[in-house]
């Protein structure tokens, strides 16, 4: 997993509109990158809530937030449209980035190995450096951990 304190690696991803999202688009801006396994779980719509519910808390102090997994344009269209999110999602088909992140993890399930995202929430600073890893985020208190931190 990337380290506080390492730049944060750019990248360029679909959001739930079809649009190109680079990081790098955000720069001067402090970031809050979250990565999370798939939409409409519960853990992930728990989350989503948090952020959504914290959002204005968030754009008031200027903090762009997004998210990531390996879902489809379609399925983070349909999962904003259903929970009202006011923020982007970003489809990681291909893997690049959760692999380029390091939180493309081998996970166990009832004695079953796969391959899945590790919830993690990277805090970037306005220079695109990594400033906090929230590893192995917990879905209900990872936003306002976040705001807490950042003292907002």
């Amino acid at each position: 997993m990337l380290e506080v304190g390492s730049k944060a690696i750019d990248f360029t991803l679909k959001n739930q509109f079809n649009e190109d999202i680079s990081l790098s688009m955000f720069k001067g801006k402090k970031i809050v990158l979250y990565f999370y396994p798939k939409d409409n779980t519960p853990g992930c719509t728990t989350q989503a809530c948090s952020f959504r519910d914290n959002f204005e808390r968030f754009k008031d102090n200027d903090i762009v937030v997004i998210g990531v997994s390996v879902d489809d344009v379609n399925s983070h269209k349909k999962f904003i449209e259903k929970f009202d999110l006011p923020f982007h999602l970003l489809a990681d088909t291909e893997k690049k980035v959760v692999n380029d992140y390091q939180v493309w993890v081998e996970k166990s399930m009832y004695g079953k190995k796969y391959m899945g995202t590790q919830r993690s929430t990277f805090i970037i600073d306005e220079f695109g450096v990594i400033e906090k890893v929230f590893e192995k985020a917990k879905p209900d208190t990872n936003a306002s951990e976040i705001l807490e931190y950042l003292n907002k």
